[in-house]
């Protein structure tokens, strides 16, 4: 066993490990970072989008020296059919301001210079490390963990874990449940390189800036899903995710469907001549507000994905994560500062704190939206697109036939589809969720 006592443990060094650890170090408590990976990211290749506010409040320089890629000043929303897509786009040259608001990275690079702070911060970090158990004391009480290395069990007053989605750990602690399968999404990504030049003349770049494309619809074949494209320096990450359950039920193939998304009339321009170099496939929370587990006990708290914190609605994971696992930190840092012990009961501060916060209240304004899509996934992400597009297809076709008879028949389309009824009652519910 490591001698060595800390004041915290932090299991994971992805957003909301290194967030906590970071936070925690920096305000001068002993705190050991251990994550299974050969370094921090090695297990991400994956591009995402990184949002500046939520890194401010960590390393407010961060833009100085951190491994970015394009700062986005361009995001388009495509509703998909096989053969079409029904677009809206939001570009504005106030994006091109002097410390951007949103960046694409890509997670290998930047989560290994995260947990270079970290350690320049003071952390202990351990890589090549797995924690297979948590350590407790005769009341059950967390009091460190117990790890794959040959002097094992390592103490703490706290452990935070920011595992991942899966959490294994806490699951097999009996801290919370397994997440189930219509409660998580597996997505699969890969990263198309180019030249810098070919992307910024595809998406009418200039310099740094960047555009993210989100796309929902028949892509994903009648699933709980959505597809993505992002635009890097000189490559594009490109993914799709479904929810689990979905590929479970219908027995769908995520390489399958992915190859589906770029081979679509409206994706495959965009990645033509490219070089594929990167392949991976995570799971994303995708449960929102109500699949929140219990986020605090006897001597642990938990984070990030591994806390479910994923806003599906906005595409939002990094954020909550970071915010996460930086609560987290300070309301421990209090507790330590008023000589506090590490109980369930004054632990609880985290989800006060977490609760007052935007990542609460934007889970809960979003709270219906799961359950619905899932519930509805047919209507959502297949019918209902295929009606838009016919739609749109019917408005700009000029042939002869007058617009009075062509509003009659895409009308009569969605009604066929829907019904009256059904059309209310889908936008009724839609719209009350939303709210």
């Amino acid at each position: 066993m490591i001698d060595e006592r800390f004041d915290a443990i932090v299991v994971g060094a992805g957003m909301a490990g290194n967030a906590a650890t970071l936070t925690m170090a920096k305000r001068g408590l002993k705190v050991l970072q251990l994550e299974r990976g050969e370094y921090a990211g090695s297990k991400n290749v994956q591009g995402a989008i990184l949002y500046a506010d939520m890194m401010e409040k960590l390393i407010p320089d961060f833009r100085e020296e951190a491994p970015l890629e394009r700062h986005l000043v361009e995001q388009r929303f495509w509703i998909m059919d096989d053969r079409s897509h029904l677009g809206m786009q939001y570009r504005s040259d106030d994006f091109n301001e002097e410390r951007p608001n949103r960046y694409t990275i890509i997670r290998a690079q930047f989560d290994k210079w995260f947990s270079s702070k970290v350690r320049e911060a003071g952390a202990t970090v351990l890589c090549e490390t797995t924690v297979t158990d948590l350590a407790r004391d005769d009341h059950g009480k967390v009091i460190g963990v117990r790890t794959d290395r040959r002097d094992g069990e390592i103490h703490a007053d706290v452990v935070v874990l920011a595992e991942g989605v899966i959490g294994l750990l806490g699951t097999r602690a009996g801290l919370r449940p397994r997440p189930e399968p219509d409660k998580v999404a597996l997505a699969v990504k890969e990263m198309h390189f180019l030249p810098r030049e070919t992307i910024e003349a595809r998406f009418n770049l200039e310099g740094d800036e960047g555009l993210v494309i989100e796309a929902a619809g028949t892509i994903s074949r009648g699933m709980t899903g959505m597809g993505f494209i992002y635009a890097n320096k000189e490559c594009i990450s490109l993914g799709i995710g479904c929810l689990v359950a979905d590929f479970q039920r219908t027995g769908e193939t995520p390489y399958g469907l992915l190859d589906h998304f770029k081979r679509h009339p409206s994706v495959a321009p965009l990645i033509a001549g490219s070089e594929v170099k990167e392949y991976s496939a995570h799971l994303i929370p995708e449960g929102g507000y109500k699949a929140i587990p219990q986020l605090y006990g006897e001597g642990w708290v938990v984070a990030g994905d591994a806390a479910q914190l994923n806003n599906a609605v906005h595409r939002e994971g990094s954020n909550l994560a970071m915010t996460s696992g930086r609560i987290a930190a300070e309301a421990i840092f209090q507790l330590k500062s008023r000589g506090d012990r590490m109980t369930a009961k004054n632990l609880s501060l985290y989800k006060r704190m977490l609760d007052d916060s935007f990542v609460i209240k934007d889970l809960k304004k979003y709270k219906d939206l799961p359950t619905l899509m899932h519930t509805n996934s047919q209507n959502y992400f297949l019918t209902y697109p295929q009606l838009f597009s016919r739609a749109m297809q019917n408005f700009v076709r000029v042939d002869g036939m007058p617009k009075a008879e062509k509003e009659k028949m895409t009308l009569k389309s969605f009604v066929k589809a829907r019904s009256w009824t059904g059309l209310f009652g889908d936008a009724f519910r839609f719209a009350r969720a939303w709210r």
